[in-house]
């Protein structure tokens, strides 16, 4: 967090100059290390057995937040018998297909009530494929056991799943000393409870794995047994990158949602209309009872007066999903020369996405190529300097792709705003003009739209109809006509259709075409004509609860700071303590308050019980905080929305060194996304010729692929080379001299960087065996001021089975002191491949209970 997020992590040292303590797990011990005061050096991609291990101390030692657990979880739901374990099954859950590779999770529901297909697809709809995808819809009454003592109840199913992540287990996988890990455990129980909250922080470390989803999923259940969701100073916070990362999940860059987390459509039957879209996204119980409000809002807003009932609102001309769209299969699909052309926009796939030299391929194989950026990066020179030009693999003259390279506009040359880690949205006002034909990418998206519109005015082609009718009416200022962000603003905020006035929230939406919104989660932002993302009051920081701020920008959803903080109350709404007060009942006024905006109706009260047969937000009850589930329950245990299990499960990366020691039958996660290819060769577990595991980080100094930061002078002086770090015994053992060349190796290609051994990576010790890890900045490329080789060469495809996010966290290579023997970095080169029409379906894009992972 200290090297990546370093204006995030001056709070973290804040609060340790006030007594926090802090802990930092990593392989590498870097700049967080430094600043910590326990540093754990954690084997690549063993996170949930570390976590685990925890977990299972916490049960063990009784140290679990009783009151909260019992009352805000659903550790006393049975689960039906139906239901096996991995610890019964040898690593696998019940439903597990292994010819598919898939489960049929059925066997998870709930007994006496089934968790029906529906709400889970909020965060990546790729989950939509499946018949059982539901985090939200409870049909039927569950059973309970407030014991917590039958069988089968979640809090005896999680006992026993992580009964064998003893301490001695945890030191043997992940290479920590057993000592190291009780101070952790022991640490995080003092620092929870009543009186104490503890905050989880990650970032890609967690996700970039092929158990990605898993492991946060771990750490959540962590933090719901010692009574950390919902609380001041508890909580998992996502760090995510620069800029408005988080805003392009929520007004969504991904190809898999819509605004505010509602999932594409899907092309089938279940949701060709409205009503069954509806059907299949809604839920009879909790918030997203509210479902049909937010899509049909959007619809007006995208529509707006050709969208009617009598037309489904014009839900039938929205794209429908028919597979896997996302980055990595669309690029095979232009390797295979089905691909036309790419918007690339804000990335640079030619060194920024694993196995570079696939997707330089694919580059190539394009008709054309509109590259988007402030300087002229490697995705729009791989013609003429790629690594397989160099070595004379791959001629110029032989390459077709058309490239368009358009200037865009840096931050500071354009109006708008960033969404960051917190849900806040910060409003930036312009500052200088982008220099000649530079342009915002609200411009190009804009006069492109325009133009496409005039091309199709008039026709009457009913495929035209979304083009035709898109609702395109944004005011338009300056000499370049640039067009006015807050028109943006206004129509993501949301309107009345009669009248034009922003809407208050999203509470005032309505399903009849009366409302018109861009993204329910962000109604609010715009409320009484006024951008409340550009508000800059810190408040009285000095006064009790005045650390919250809430009129500084505008956190979604409603300008909440903490999510589902009716928990920060116990069952009678009263403080869990003076010390951490945040939300509580007054029963003068009747009405939930607080230093936040109640996560919570404000006016149901905390003893209010929810007839078994309510609908809606009357089916949860008043001390059931968690109203975004159907049970208004946190899930220790999924009986859906998740693809790989109900609970988490360690499973060795998918290349590795070492055996899984917990399930030897299984080794990688079983339902993990492989893309079986000759041009994407993976390293064979325990294979001896890939003995070292291999991470990736950043650097302070530099910024993701180094498009911006290797062309500035000041910041290459500061970090001028590619390297690596790796530990002096591994150094030793290969003649590789600190400061001298090195060449890194893995099935995919070998990359060259200067050596810096180093104490920061330390060998581990595990059971009889020592293991070697090697970490890789991921800044640089062949293009710009400061060149070098790429790290995501050596990297293959591979994803988390539930959002497709590559794994460049924990693989295996090789090492061998002095230089590259060839200027090629790639061995994909000439691979064989196969060829898809464009208009066709490529493999790699099906549906994912077909051939979801071997295409």
């Amino acid at each position: 967090m200290a090297e990546a997020h370093p204006v995030g992590f001056r709070w973290v040292m804040r609060a340790r100059e006030r007594g926090a303590k802090v802990i930092h797990v990593d392989p590498r011990f870097g700049r967080t290390g430094a600043s910590a005061d326990v540093h754990v050096p954690i084997r690549a991609g063993t996170d949930i057995a570390f976590l685990g291990g925890i977990i299972r101390h916490v049960l063990e030692t009784e140290s679990y937040f009783k009151e909260y657990v019992l009352h805000y979880t659903n550790a006393s739901t049975i689960i039906n018998e139906k239901f096996a374990d991995t610890e019964d099954l040898g690593g696998v859950f019940s439903g597990f297909d292994p010819e598919t590779r898939t489960y049929d999770r059925s066997t998870w529901m709930y007994e006496g009530g089934e968790v029906a297909s529906a709400a889970g697809m909020r965060e990546h709809a790729t989950q939509a494929f499946d018949e059982h995808t539901g985090a939200g819809m409870l049909e039927g009454a569950v059973r309970r056991d407030d014991t917590l003592q039958h069988e089968r109840c979640v809090f005896q199913l999680l006992r026993k799943h992580y009964a064998r992540y003893t301490p001695a287990m945890v030191s043997e996988i992940c290479g920590i000393p057993e000592q190291q890990f009780h101070e952790v455990a022991q640490t995080l129980i003092d620092n929870s409870g009543r009186e104490r909250t503890t905050a989880l922080c990650y970032a890609v470390g967690w996700t970039q794995q092929s158990i990605g989803v898993q492991i946060i999923r771990t750490g959540a259940i962590l933090q719901l047994l010692l009574g950390n969701i919902g609380r001041p100073g508890g909580g998992i916070m996502a760090m995510r990158g620069h800029a408005t990362i988080q805003g392009s999940s929520d007004i969504p860059t991904l190809y898999d949602l819509l605004p505010g987390y509602l999932h594409m459509p899907r092309a089938r039957e279940e949701e060709l209309t409205l009503e069954a879209y509806i059907k299949s996204g809604g839920a009879d119980k909790g918030w997203w009872s509210n479902f049909d409000k937010y899509i049909i809002s959007l619809l007006k807003a995208w529509f707006g007066d050709a969208a009617t009932p009598e037309n489904d609102f014009g839900f039938g001309h929205l794209p429908k999903i028919t597979g896997n769209h996302a980055h990595f299969p669309t690029m095979m699909r232009a390797v295979d020369g089905g691909l036309d052309g790419l918007f690339a926009m804000g990335q640079n796939p030619a060194i920024g996405s694993q196995n570079g030299g696939l997707m330089r391929r694919g580059l190539r194989n394009m008709k054309w190529l509109v590259v988007r950026d402030f300087n002229e990066i490697e995705t729009a020179t791989f013609w003429r300097d790629a690594p397989e030009i160099a070595s004379g693999e791959v001629r110029t003259e032989d390459i077709q792709t058309e490239v368009f390279l358009m200037p865009g506009a840096t931050h500071v040359e354009k109006e708008g705003s960033f969404t960051q880690t917190q849900r806040m949205v910060q409003w930036r006002d312009k500052a200088i003009d982008a220099p000649d034909d530079a342009r915002s990418e609200l411009w190009f998206m804009h006069h492109l739209t325009k133009r496409v519109k005039a091309h199709y005015a008039g026709s009457e082609d009913p495929k035209d109809w979304p083009i035709v009718n898109l609702n395109w009416d944004y005011a338009e200022h300056g000499p370049e006509r640039e067009p006015q962000a807050l028109d943006v603003l206004r129509e993501i905020n949301g309107y009345d259709v009669a009248t034009g006035a922003p809407v208050p929230g999203f509470a005032q939406l309505k399903n009849d075409g009366s409302t018109a919104c861009g993204c329910w989660i962000y109604s609010g932002v715009y409320a009484n004509g006024t951008n409340q993302a550009r508000r800059r009051d810190p408040g009285d920081i000095d006064a009790e609860g005045g650390w919250v701020s809430p009129e500084w920008g505008w956190a979604w959803p409603a300008n909440r700071r903490i999510l589902y903080n009716r928990a920060s109350a116990d069952p009678q709404g009263r403080p869990w303590s003076e010390r951490k007060k945040y939300i509580w009942w007054d029963e003068e006024t009747g009405r939930w308050t607080g230093y936040d905006v109640p996560d919570f109706p404000v006016d149901k009260r905390p003893d209010y019980q929810a007839a078994d047969d309510a609908k809606g937000m009357d089916a949860i009850s008043g001390d059931e905080p968690f109203m975004m589930m159907g049970d208004g329950r946190a899930w220790l245990f999924s009986p859906s929305g998740l693809l790989d299990g109900p609970m988490p499960t360690h499973y060795e990366p998918i290349e590795s060194p070492m055996p899984n020691l917990l399930y030897p039958a299984v080794a990688a996660n079983p339902v993990a996304i492989r893309w079986d290819r000759p041009d994407n060769p993976v390293n064979v577990s325990e294979d001896p010729r890939w003995p070292v595991v291999m991470t990736t980080f950043r650097l302070t100094e530099h910024h993701t692929v180094g498009g911006m930061s290797r062309n500035l002078p000041w910041l290459n002086e500061l970090q001028p080379e590619m390297f690596a770090e790796l530990d002096p015994m591994l150094a030793a053992q290969h003649g590789i001299q600190d400061g001298g060349w090195m060449v890194v190796e893995t099935a995919r290609g070998e990359i060259e960087a200067r050596a810096k051994v180093t104490e920061r990576m330390r060998p581990l010790r595990l059971g009889d065996r020592t293991i070697h890890q090697i970490a890789l900045p991921w800044h640089w490329g062949f293009s710009g001021l400061n060149q070098g080789d790429s790290a995501n060469d050596l990297l293959h495809l591979s994803g988390d089975p539930n959002t497709t996010i590559e794994t460049t966290k924990a693989l295996t290579c090789n090492v061998r002191a002095g230089r590259r023997t060839s200027p090629a970095t790639s061995r994909v080169t000439n691979a064989p491949h196969g060829h898809v029409a464009t208009n066709e379906e490529h493999p790699a894009e099906l549906p994912m209970l077909r051939t979801r992972h071997t295409p």
